[in-house]
């Protein structure tokens, strides 16, 4: 006698989710191989959605994937333990049609994650380890606190200027506060009090962020001493242009160099590349691409700068760059040479010797 079966069995079966993250909420879009099965809201936990597979379908495979942006990956860490093989992706990267780009929604971002996932066509970026991560978050911290500090500065200057204070011409040299000009800064007078006040605390500001900025420049110089940034900060050290920053915020961006096949894959993740828009006989080859880790890239350009001016064959080369084109132009080729140095010593465990041509 042939007994009636209760229990969903979806053995051998492939579930794909496709998911649109938020801070508030999360929008699910669910399918097979051939379906699509529904698309939902639901809290922003991993747990919630594992518990709504387990129960709607057992013992089925499954894949998810969600675009990369303010909520990291922790995410993905915990899908992975909870047996989910999730993928993040960049956002750029998912196949969307016009239609879609016109009428933007969650419930149709979540959908066609989904349906890129069921027919394979998505690629997975990179995921550090944690440690990597946190790492990342220390010396991008020096970034904002940089970038602070020189808001407030101006600031302070933009004051001086609105009441016609002008600063003396010992203190227009150099860009950098020292202790003399923070004492005139504290002496300046106004008509009014108030003005004087609003000066101080602009003032205070300023040193509460520089102490900040020393702080964090501590800690970091602390990091690529340890044990395991140690030999290759060495190695980054030696470079024309790279100093304490810049050294360790490639090591801890890049993690491993082994991830990069070649030097034009690691250029391109920088998007030290040209656009490139061909068609038929017509071969257009533009700017810089717009894709790439931005914050390295500036590093960089940073860096050839003083490398052209440190290295007597990246100074040929920029000289000889600077008769067929405008000095900009030049720096990012040198910035391009200087990546692949970087790429050589990382990838082959020697230091860099000034003066090599190629």
């Amino acid at each position: 006698m042939r007994v009636q079966r209760k229990e969903l069995n979806f053995k051998g079966q492939n579930i794909y989710v496709g998911i649109d993250v938020h801070k508030k909420d999360w929008k699910v879009s669910i399918q097979s191989e051939s379906l699509t099965y529904r698309t939902f809201t639901q809290p922003p936990r991993v747990a919630a959605l594992v518990q709504h597979l387990h129960q709607n379908f057992p013992e089925a495979t499954y894949y998810s994937a969600y675009e990369s942006g303010f909520s990291g990956f922790w995410a993905h860490r915990e899908l992975i333990v909870e047996g989910v093989n999730n993928i993040v992706v960049h956002a750029a990267d998912v196949p969307t049609t016009q239609k879609e780009r016109a009428f933007k929604t969650d419930k149709r971002d979540c959908r066609k994650i989904a349906r890129s996932l069921c027919s394979r066509e998505l690629e997975a970026i990179h995921i550090p380890s944690s440690k990597t991560q946190e790492d990342r978050s220390l010396v991008r911290l020096r970034l904002s606190f940089r970038k602070d500090l020189t808001r407030q500065k101006n600031r302070v200057k933009s004051m001086l200027n609105f009441y016609g204070k002008e600063i003396p011409e010992q203190f227009t040299s150099s860009s950098y506060w020292s202790k003399a000009f923070t004492q005139w800064l504290k002496a300046v007078k106004f008509e009014t009090g108030s003005a004087e006040e609003a000066l101080k605390l602009l003032i205070e500001q300023v040193e509460h962020l520089r102490s900040s900025l020393l702080a964090v420049t501590r800690k970091i110089r602390k990091l690529a001493a340890s044990q395991e940034y140690c030999a290759n900060m060495q190695l980054m050290l030696g470079l024309p242009g790279v100093g304490l920053v810049t050294g360790i915020a490639f090591l801890t961006q890049l993690e491993s160099i082994d991830r990069f096949p070649n030097t034009d894959s690691l250029a391109a993740y920088l998007g030290l590349i040209p656009n490139c828009h061909s068609t038929g006989d017509k071969d257009n080859t533009g700017e810089m691409t717009y894709r790439g880790n931005k914050w390295l890239r500036e590093l960089l350009i940073e860096s050839a700068w003083t490398a052209a001016r440190s290295d007597p064959a990246l100074h040929l080369s920029y000289i000889n760059l600077c008769k067929r084109m405008e000095a900009n132009k030049a720096i990012i080729r040198i910035a391009r040479k200087l990546l692949n140095r970087m790429y050589y010593v990382l990838k082959n465990k020697r230091e860099y010797k000034k003066g090599i041509v190629q």
